[in-house]
């Protein structure tokens, strides 16, 4: 729901930096998979105990993230890039929830259970409505310019983004938290169907 406001905000500032990064000759690929080790090192101090600690790199990992694009386009987008970022995505979304699950399976384990089923349903339903929007033709560039179609979302990148931070400064309330979270993920991607039906119904 964030994710247009935000990209407005920041790609300026991206896109510049993105152009210094690439005269360096670092590929977009190249931020991708060090955004997706930062991410996932987060997950590792919070699985440890450290959630605190682990702000740190995962900020980092969403710089990177919004840096990739950044410097694929002051250079060569590809499908490829545009495949690996989503995936990277993917994981680092699912690693963090698992990871507070690790920590403490007795407290952690149903919410967040249910937290990841929501990710999975809310992704599949994303995925596939990209797929059947390549299909018919469709394209949007309400996210910023992307390599597969992005449909609008009750939750997007940043309130999931907002979501792990406020996890990590109050892991405590994990259990509570993550029930509200996957509500809201599970209500995203029933009105996703309900839009798809709409635009591909016919």
């Amino acid at each position: 729901m964030l994710d247009a406001t935000a990209r407005r905000l920041m790609d300026p500032t991206l896109n510049r930096l993105g152009r210094a990064i690439a005269s360096w000759g670092v590929s977009a690929n190249a931020v991708t998979m060090m955004g997706l080790g930062l991410g996932l090192l987060a997950a590792l101090l919070i699985a440890l105990g450290w959630p605190g600690l682990s702000l740190l790199p995962l900020l980092a990992s969403r710089l990177a993230d919004g840096l990739d694009g950044a410097i694929a386009r002051a250079t060569q987008k590809t499908d490829f890039g545009g495949y690996l970022d989503i995936a990277a995505d993917f994981l680092f979304y699912g690693a963090v929830p698992l990871a507070f699950v690790l920590n403490d399976p007795a407290v952690n384990g149903a919410a967040g259970a249910f937290l990841l089923t929501s990710f999975y349903f809310n992704g599949t339903s994303f995925l596939g409505y990209a797929i059947l929007a390549e299909k018919r033709g469709l394209e949007t560039q309400s996210q910023g310019v992307k390599s597969l179609y992005f449909s609008n979302g009750l939750l997007e990148g940043t309130e999931t983004i907002g979501f792990f931070i406020l996890l990590c400064l109050f892991s405590g309330s994990f259990p509570l938290m993550a029930w509200v979270f996957g509500s809201l993920c599970f209500a995203g991607g029933i009105l996703r169907i309900i839009a798809a039906r709409k635009v591909f119904g016919q």
